[in-house]
């Protein structure tokens, strides 16, 4: 092969079908690119939200819930912002009727609208990571299908040939394995980015979690502390 031919006079003089193959590589590369950068400031954002939330909450849960809850009844929330939201506007309707009769009951429907909240948010967390797990995983094989189809049209070459020299071969064995070399391209970034996110996905659950047994407990202590109070005027 000739010096002076480089890698993209390699793809140019490439069969239709290998570069078929590479522009989906290609595309997939360009989607993956896109979908880590989006997921990445998604989770920054994620996180600065959960530290910021657990800061005002527990630091100044004894000031009153419902002024904390004041300040994100409006706003449009996510993250823990929207499960604490969604749980303690089930815990408000009993107070506002102040039903304490069965405080169990109570907890267990603030926690059912909790979980369904965490669902709701697990669905944003993960949206896009099974394209990026797709690709992670096929991306391989479709570049191994471009360096099959450049291998077989390198041997119907060599066969078709009088005169047989690396020069004749060359290109074509080139041509399959760019088309792996960007299959591999396309699959590697993937593949990280959505390990990267799982775990990221499932250390923010962790937080969810903790938040509502938590918070369960403070509305439960709550709860009690109501029914003595109605308990005690009532006795007067």
């Amino acid at each position: 092969m000739e010096a002076n031919i480089s890698i993209y006079q390699i793809i140019a003089d490439a069969s239709l079908f290998v570069k078929f193959i590479m522009l989906v590589l290609f595309l997939m590369l360009l989607t993956t690119i896109f979908w880590t950068g989006k997921k990445a400031i998604y989770f920054l954002r994620i996180e600065q939200k959960i530290a910021g939330f657990k800061s005002t909450f527990w630091n100044e849960r004894g000031v009153q819930i419902s002024l904390i809850y004041d300040q994100y009844r409006e706003k449009d929330c996510e993250a823990i912002e929207q499960i604490f939201k969604d749980g303690y506007e089930e815990f408000k309707h009993f107070l506002d009727k102040k039903n304490f009769e069965d405080p169990d009951a109570i907890v267990h429907n603030c926690r059912r609208a909790m979980e369904a909240a965490v669902r709701a948010e697990n669905a944003k967390q993960e949206k896009g990571l099974d394209l990026l797990a797709t690709f992670g995983s096929s991306a391989p094989y479709i570049g191994l299908l471009g360096t099959v189809f450049g291998i077989m049209h390198a041997f119907i070459s060599l066969g078709s040939a009088q005169n047989t020299t690396i020069n004749t071969v060359a290109p074509a064995i080139a041509e399959a394995l760019i088309a792996t070399a960007i299959g591999l391209a396309a699959a590697i970034p993937s593949v990280l980015s959505y390990n990267a996110f799982i775990s990221k996905s499932e250390k923010i659950n962790v937080e969810y979690d903790t938040f509502i047994e938590r918070f369960c407990n403070l509305m439960q202590r709550q709860i009690m502390n109501a029914k003595k109070s109605i308990e005690r005027a009532q006795s007067y």
